[in-house]
Parts: structure tokens; sequence; C-alpha cells
């Protein structure tokens, strides 16, 4: 008897890796949060859901009923029982409870932006690092293995110089899911569709050092971005326009020719559950890093914040990060 205590004891103090699967806890109670981020979890084969944590307390009842796991009013009680974090919350309230959970330990998978606000994005990447917990950022796109080949593709070929993406959609159109997000209505596209170009735009032409930005009618943001090694990009962003003008691209051009990044339509479900697998491998590393973690989604909320100032101001804004990271 007490050699399997003893036993017990070590398998319960071995890395995640070594459990059969990993506990996480659903962070949200809307319809991004059921139809993809707990739908995921339902389905990994190596995660269980917990429960689920809302704000407003009927709707996260009847997310966890549909999910059938269990209603938390108690976010400290949902922290006590889980190993990670699955973020589906506006930016603010995301990057609170991110701050709060990574102390105590947790993975995190938030959503982008990590938030809209600088110094809120770097006290959450600080709070990972010092916590030493894997995180990501579900840049939807880079989950999906046809956009992973087209960037290993491009790594492979180099010589890129230019890009431009055009996101334009339009979330207040009859039955849209997104249509009544306040978060959305005050930020616009340049928050919520920003950071999908932009993940992709990073990698491809490099870093961000400077962005001027214009705007267009209701809520169009223009950019035009310089990256490294005198590289250039144009991003087009909208979550309003006529419905018969949605559509989205993105290439890349250079001495080699032109790239045209997968168009979709990619399923979310299946994006989300490529993150979860990455985060589970990630906590059972030694080195937790991935190309969409934290810090990466920080670098993204400096792209976007410098972007405002510079809509704001009407000025070129170079893009800084702290001495120190």
């Amino acid at each position: 008897m007490r050699l399997l205590r003893g036993l017990h004891n070590i398998l319960e103090k071995r890395p995640v890796h070594w459990r059969e699967r990993m506990r996480v806890g659903l962070i949200g109670s809307g319809y991004w949060a059921r139809t993809v981020h707990g739908a995921s979890v339902v389905q990994h084969p190596r995660a269980e859901l917990v429960g689920v944590w809302g704000r407003d307390a009927g709707r996260t009842a009847e997310t966890a009923a549909e999910l059938r796991t269990h209603p938390f009013s108690d976010l400290n009680a949902l922290l006590d029982g889980v190993e990670a974090l699955t973020f589906a919350v506006p930016p603010e309230v995301q990057a609170t409870i991110a701050l709060r959970a990574a102390a105590e330990g947790k993975h995190l998978l938030l959503e982008k932006p990590v938030a809209t606000d600088v110094d809120q994005a770097r006290r959450v990447e600080a709070a990972v690092e010092d916590a030493n917990v894997a995180s990501l950022v579900f840049f939807t796109r880079r989950f999906m293995a046809e956009t992973e080949d087209w960037l290993r593709r491009l790594a492979e070929v180099g010589g890129w110089e230019c890009g431009r993406a055009e996101s334009a959609a339009n979330i207040y159109s009859e039955g849209n899911p997104f249509g009544n997000s306040p978060w959305r209505k005050e930020k616009g596209g340049l928050w919520d569709i920003g950071p999908h170009a932009l993940s992709l735009l990073l990698p491809a032409l490099g870093d961000v050092t400077s962005v001027v930005a214009g705007g267009g009618r209701r809520d169009q943001v223009h950019l035009v971005l310089e990256h490294v090694d005198n590289r250039s990009s144009t991003v087009s962003l909208s979550l309003a326009v006529p419905q018969a003008a949605v559509g989205n691209s993105l290439y890349v051009y250079g001495e080699h020719g032109r790239e045209v990044a997968p168009p979709g339509p990619f399923d979310p479900v299946q994006a989300h559950l490529a993150a979860l697998d990455a985060l589970i491998e990630q906590a059972a590393a030694p080195e937790r890093h991935h190309p969409c973690d934290v810090h990466f989604g920080t670098r993204v909320v400096e792209v976007l914040s410098a972007a405002e100032e510079s809509l704001r101001d009407g000025r070129r804004v170079a893009v800084t990060r702290p001495e120190t990271r």
C-alpha cells in the first residue's frame, strides 16, 4: 500500500504529458466560447473541459449544459480545478483574468488581441514569463496546416519584399453573432481582424518598425507598415463594408514572384484543436516557446496600438518595445 501511494505521488508530480488529459477551464459563455473553444476542448482526446466561467450566470449555465460540463460563478473555484484556461471574452476581461491565472501557474490559450492596451498586454507577457507557463494566442489561420505550409514555403524561398492584406467584413448583417459585440463596435476592424493580417505579414516580411494609418468610411482603416530591411506592406480593414463587398485576400511578392495566402474558409474548431495540441506539447516541454505565444501576441498589440496612435495624430509612429525584453 505504501508503495502504491508513493507511485501515485510521483505520477501526480510528473509533467502534463504524463497525464491522461489536460484539465481545461473555459472563460466565456458567448457564441465563440460555445461553438469553438468549448466544442474543441470537448472533442480533444488529451483535454478535459472541467467547467465554464462567464460574466452572465444564465448564459454560463446554458453554455455548460450544452457542453455537458459544470458552470462556475466563482472564478477561484474554477482555477483550483484546472491546469489551463482557454479564453473567449473581450480583451480587457481576458487580460485581467490571464494575469491572475498565470500567477497561479495556469497555462493560457488566449484570444487575439491579447489586450487593447500595450501596458496591459506587456503585463500579461511578463506574468507568463515569470510563472514559466505555456501560452498561445489563437490566431485562427496560423493553426491551419495550409497556412503553416504556406509560411514554411515562404521561408524556404526567401526574397520577399512587399505584401498586401485586405479584410473586408460585415458583422452587422442579419444573424451575424458578432454584431452586438460592444468591444468590436468600439475598436472596429483594426483590433478585431487586424491581428489576423499581422499574424501572417510579420512572419512573412519580418518585424514592423513603424506604421502610418488613415481612415475611410465607417470603421475602415488603411495601414502602411514599414518592416525590417526596407520591406513594406499595406493593410485595409473593416467590419462594416456593404454585404456585396465582403472578401479577404493576402499576398506577398518579391524576386521569385507572388505568393497568395490560402484563402479559406477555415474550420475554427479544427484550428483550435491544433492550438490545444500545441499548448499541451508546450506545457510538457522544458523550453516554453511557440511562434504564436504571448510574446508574439504582445508584439501584434504594439503594432496595432501604434496604428491607433497614427490614426489619431496623423503621423508616422515608430513601433517600440521595452529595452529589457
